[in-house]
């Protein structure tokens, strides 16, 4: 038999994706809200592998560093996957990110990290897995350290009183912003467009000013752009706020 085929053997479609815990049925999540998602923690175990262009390389945990034969590479482990369905109905692939989370593979999404999600379904339906152990911006061979998780512990939370364009996140001494689309710089507009809705929110600022603000004091990074939609990340220091 193949790798894998056993799990194939009913509907390939419900299997060949992302390995994931979920869907989470949270109680009391209606669409509309916003689910919140802490990281507590993450635990990669020992070993890793990542592609390039058809050859699969090898890492090991060693300590603190990732290594593979005279290379290492810091340990950054994070979840690449966070996210729901859309609320339309059938079987939706596991690759692209969307407004409501999925396969966002932002490496600032770490343990002590905090995302954002606007809920699209009743129950919100969370999945999350897709353990990484390290990862560039870009991804640019479609992988980073995929690596299995001994631990994962999230803390989920709602609220009513966000109204999200696209997902942000709190990380250590900063605001996040994303922005999804197939198109590079639409993803960008996004981005900046979500991360002006959060400046005018928590620095009282009005729209223009912001966007002065944006331009001298946001960084813009590419996420990645190997998932179909193409994702684009807005950072915002908590030095602009003092």
């Amino acid at each position: 038999m193949e790798p894998y085929a056993e799990l194939f053997e009913n509907d390939a479609n419900l299997h060949d994706g992302h390995t994931l815990k979920g869907p989470i049925g949270v109680r009391g999540a209606r669409e509309g809200q916003t689910i919140v998602v802490t990281v507590d923690e993450l635990t990669p175990r020992g070993w890793g592998v990542n592609f390039g262009d058809g050859a699969v390389f090898s890492w090991a945990l060693d300590g603190g560093v990732w290594r593979q034969d005279d290379f290492a590479v810091a340990l950054e482990p994070f979840l690449g996957v966070i996210g729901m369905p859309p609320p339309e109905p059938g079987v939706h692939s596991t690759t692209p990110p969307r407004r409501f989370g999925g396969n966002i593979d932002c490496k600032l999404l770490a343990a002590g990290s905090t995302l954002y999600l606007p809920i699209p379904v009743d129950g919100a339906l969370l999945s999350a897995g897709d353990g990484h152990g390290a990862q560039g911006d870009g991804e640019v061979s479609g992988t980073a350290v995929e690596c299995p998780l001994e631990r994962a512990q999230l803390t989920i939370d709602l609220r009513d009183d966000l109204d999200l364009r696209m997902p942000v996140a709190r990380i250590t001494g900063a605001w996040v912003t994303f922005g999804f689309d197939a198109d590079l710089d639409s993803a960008a507009e996004l981005a900046v467009e979500t991360m002006l809705d959060l400046m005018e929110r928590e620095l009282g600022v009005d729209r223009k000013r912001a966007l002065a603000l944006a331009s001298v004091c946001v960084d813009l990074r590419v996420t990645q752009v190997v998932n179909q939609a193409k994702g684009v990340h807005a950072v915002l220091r908590d030095r602009t706020l003092g």
